[in-house]
């Protein structure tokens, strides 16, 4: 290997293994390069200098869960994604993180990732750290060569992935070859999640979506795609115990931290029911594009349910109404409710609701209301003499309350 111009990395390598090496041996340190990512591209491999959160990255081929989440916490993962000098990280003894400088990898605006330099035996210098900067320099055409070929590749899944959502591939078989073709290991069961964003995802926010979907490691991602405001995915839900409970934390998790790290906020999550079967994903699709709409009607009642198994009643609520309209029903019981309420400025109507929301416990019903519940048992018993009506028949109660529902809709 040659230098050339006084630059030591001014020079032709075969890998990013060799090019790690070179860095090592120049500023005598442990080296990692990652993707934008932070999956493990590259380690400088002849030392034994290294700390547990290197070790666990290399083992992991990606940086841990945990240490991400620090070093977001610490400013260090948002400095970087800023300016291309490099930074200095203090270890953080809980994650198992030793001192090391690190320094963005750039092409133009865009980060294409990292190279971090372990300070174990001793601190690197400040021109140690320009060395390294000019590292960075060096190695850019590599990466962009592999962001490349990995472009391609997510475009040619997202058209299969789409294939499976419109129901345009039904053969079990096709669809398990056409898994194993992209590296995707068929999981034994999955569901199908989508979130929904105020506006169009733009080209910054699938950079931003793509590194927390490529960075959470504790619910596998097979597949995802964007179709304007919505982010669609394929979830695998093997070896997961409690399925629902994982994947309603996982949803939650991505869209708070992409309103914590990137500001994105009002986003709406959605999954469906869990699938063995390939050839349902058109119709898992389908259950998540239905969670959505119903949260759109109605966002407060439904604000933290994000399953289509968990929906109950609303899963049926539009064809309730299509026969509500038909009929041109009135519930006579609430029509007198509303009479009263508007003649003498009360909130009976409002106080029902809040009662069968919270599944007739006075307790609970007096609190959310922010009254004592002797007013509350005292407004039921008017409700019932006005309505006449028997809040103790559980049929009765069904209905007023899915009434209720329905003319808040209408």
């Amino acid at each position: 290997m040659k230098y050339m111009n006084n630059n030591p990395f001014k020079t032709a390598f075969d890998s990013l293994e060799e090019f790690a090496d070179v860095i090592s041996e120049i500023l005598q340190c442990s080296i990692t390069i990652e993707d934008a990512n932070h999956r493990l591209l590259a380690y400088s491999t002849h030392d034994e200098r290294t700390d547990p959160a290197r070790i666990a990255t290399i083992i992991g081929r990606r940086v841990p869960e945990k240490v991400i989440t620090s070093l977001w916490k610490e400013g260090i993962i948002p400095a970087l994604l800023k300016n291309n000098e490099p930074i200095r990280v203090k270890s953080i003894d809980d994650v198992g993180l030793g001192d090391r400088v690190a320094v963005s990898i750039w092409n133009k605006d865009d980060v294409l990732g990292f190279i971090w330099a372990l300070e174990i035996d001793k601190a690197l210098t400040e021109q140690d750290c320009t060395l390294l900067k000019a590292a960075a320099e060096s190695v850019k055409s590599k990466l962009l060569q592999l962001q490349t070929r990995k472009n391609k590749k997510e475009e040619r899944s997202q058209e299969f992935f789409w294939k499976l959502l419109t129901g345009h591939m039904k053969v079990n078989e096709e669809i398990i070859e056409n898994l194993h073709a992209f590296h995707i290991t068929p999981a034994s069961s999955f569901t199908i999640s989508a979130f929904q964003f105020q506006d169009d995802i733009t080209t910054e926010e699938e950079k931003q979506i793509s590194y927390l979907l490529q960075t959470s490691q504790h619910l596998k991602v097979m597949l995802y795609t964007i179709d304007c405001n919505q982010l669609i995915l394929l979830t695998s839900l093997d070896h997961i115990e409690q399925p629902f409970h994982e994947i309603n934390r996982f949803v939650e998790a991505f869209v708070h931290n992409m309103e914590k790290r990137f500001g994105i906020a009002a986003i709406r999550p959605a999954f469906s029911s869990i699938y063995k079967d390939y050839q349902k994903i058109a119709k898992a699709y389908k259950e998540t594009l239905r969670v959505l709409s119903i949260k759109e009607k109605f966002p407060s009642e439904t604000a933290n349910i994000h399953s289509y198994q968990n929906m109950g009643i609303y899963q049926l609520i539009d064809i309730l109404l299509e026969q509500r309209k038909h009929e041109e029903y009135e519930n006579q019981a609430l029509k007198k409710l509303h009479e009263y309420d508007k003649k003498h400025n009360s909130n009976l109507v409002e106080t029902l609701e809040v009662f069968l929301n919270k599944d007739n416990n006075v307790n609970d019903a007096a609190k959310a209301l922010n009254i004592h519940t002797n007013t509350l048992s005292y407004r039921l018993k008017r409700i019932c003499e006005i309505s006449e009506i028997n809040l103790k028949d559980p049929n009765q109660k069904m209905i007023l309350y899915l009434d209720i529902k329905l003319q808040k809709f209408m």
